[in-house]
């Protein structure tokens, strides 16, 4: 590997599209940040691509700032996945040990886990992630690694993650027409999780969930086994929405009064207290109830949170995960957020920031950098050495990566 490399992550978000780029100087070394760009998106909603030509031009203009402030030309990065067309299946395989002496090597583990997405996705489907959950050796359950056991029958459970092929085609494309080549395609929340949660959370039992503006992940671990993932499509730019339509105001003058006033709850806010419009927008007149803003912002975000709880009753984990719930995501940064989501979640709460990396820019340290921070940090540990993508198209991986690249990708998601 070169002394010195370039990692970056673009994460096209719904309502902003960010850059992070990172250089490794010595391998051993976590990357350090040396610059970021940030800018408005247009031609996505939801998560996904509504319209190329504005979304190219957007990713253009993130990708010139992150140049200018580096001096290097971005032609290459990790990028973001989200939107509702992502959704997570269980999968399952089942192989005999190739070696005579019923000894597991490697190349066991690796056939194994390329048996688990043999399963039938419809042909406008296609397969994001392949993640081991447990092993099982001739029956014997909840083997993490089985490499060196002896046995004669192996399985896998798996947590196939797939998503829809025309979306993943104009959002390459659209990268692709930005001037980049894609090192890698990787979930949102799971490259939020890679910045943000720490081994212990991740033992304990934790989901993180990421508000972004147009949908809202989240990603849930047990005895650090992925319990499961979703993206649902609701996030911040429907408060705002809300905000408009309530207050019968532009969507413009709605998001300036959610940044400026809005909380997630009225437990602080007098009901008598009041905002000037003119001190946003000076074409506005009038004044709004402070009160009356909370109880819009509240009731948008019980409903998100309502989903979440959902998600997590159906892997039977809904206020029983010890080491709570992570926030991220620009929604995330809402004054009385946290306590809004102990109180829905009956779960403990804390907002997530980038862990462990090296960087002189303040702007990263931020809820809303988590994912962009997580593809960059997603790059170093699996891309690097090799330059073979670990996240997509597993099976078209495992062809071509060595073992010891095929196992450390694995070894993420064991203890």
């Amino acid at each position: 590997m070169p002394s010195e490399q370039i990692l970056v992550g673009l994460d096209i978000g719904t309502t902003v599209i960010r850059v992070v780029v990172g250089k490794k100087e010595n391998p051993g070394t976590a990357p350090s940040i040396i610059g970021v760009g940030e800018g408005k998106a247009a031609g996505i909603r939801r998560g996904v691509i509504v319209d190329i030509e504005e979304a190219v031009s957007s990713i253009s203009k993130a990708l010139e700032k992150a140049e200018r402030m580096t001096g290097i030309p971005v032609e290459h990065a990790v990028v973001s996945v989200g939107g509702a067309h992502v959704v997570s299946l269980e999968g399952h395989g089942v192989i005999a040990v190739a070696r005579a002496d019923g000894e597991i090597t490697e190349n066991d583990v690796v056939r194994v886990i390329d048996a688990a997405q043999a399963i039938q996705i419809p042909t406008n489907r296609e397969i994001l992630h392949v993640i081991p959950k447990d092993f099982i050796v001739d029956g014997q359950t909840g083997i993490k690694d089985p490499v060196g056991m002896t046995g004669i029958r192996l399985e896998v459970d798996a947590q196939i993650i797939e998503a829809s092929v025309p979306f993943i085609k104009n959002l390459t494309k659209c990268v692709v027409q930005a001037g980049l080549d894609i090192d890698d395609l990787v979930l949102a929340p799971l490259a939020s999780a890679q910045s943000v949660l720490t081994k212990r959370q991740k033992e304990l039992g934790v989901v993180l969930i990421e508000l972004g503006g147009g949908t809202t992940g989240l990603v849930a671990f047990e005895e650090s086994e992925l319990l499961h993932t979703n993206i649902l499509p609701v996030g911040a730019e429907h408060i705002t929405n809300d905000i408009a339509i309530g207050l019968r105001t532009s969507v413009d003058l709605a998001d300036a009064v959610k940044l400026t006033y809005g909380r997630a709850g009225n437990g602080t806010v007098k009901k008598d207290e009041v905002i000037n419009l003119s001190k946003l927008d000076k074409t506005e007149e009038g004044q709004i109830s402070r009160h009356h803003l909370t109880e819009i912002i509240q009731a948008r975000l019980e409903e998100i949170f309502s989903m979440v709880n959902k998600e997590l009753k159906g892997i039977g984990r809904d206020g029983q995960l010890p080491a709570g719930a992570i926030l991220t995501g620009g929604g995330a940064k809402l004054p009385g957020l946290v306590d809004l989501a102990k109180k829905e979640l009956r779960l403990p709460v804390q907002i997530g920031y980038p862990l462990n990396i090296s960087t002189v820019i303040d702007r990263v340290d931020d809820p809303a950098y988590a994912t962009a921070v997580g593809l960059v940090m997603w790059a170093d540990e699996y891309l690097a050495s090799s330059g073979v993508g670990m996240g997509r198209f597993t099976s078209k991986i495992l062809q071509a990566a060595s073992m010891d690249k095929v196992r450390k990708f694995f070894k993420q998601f064991l203890p």
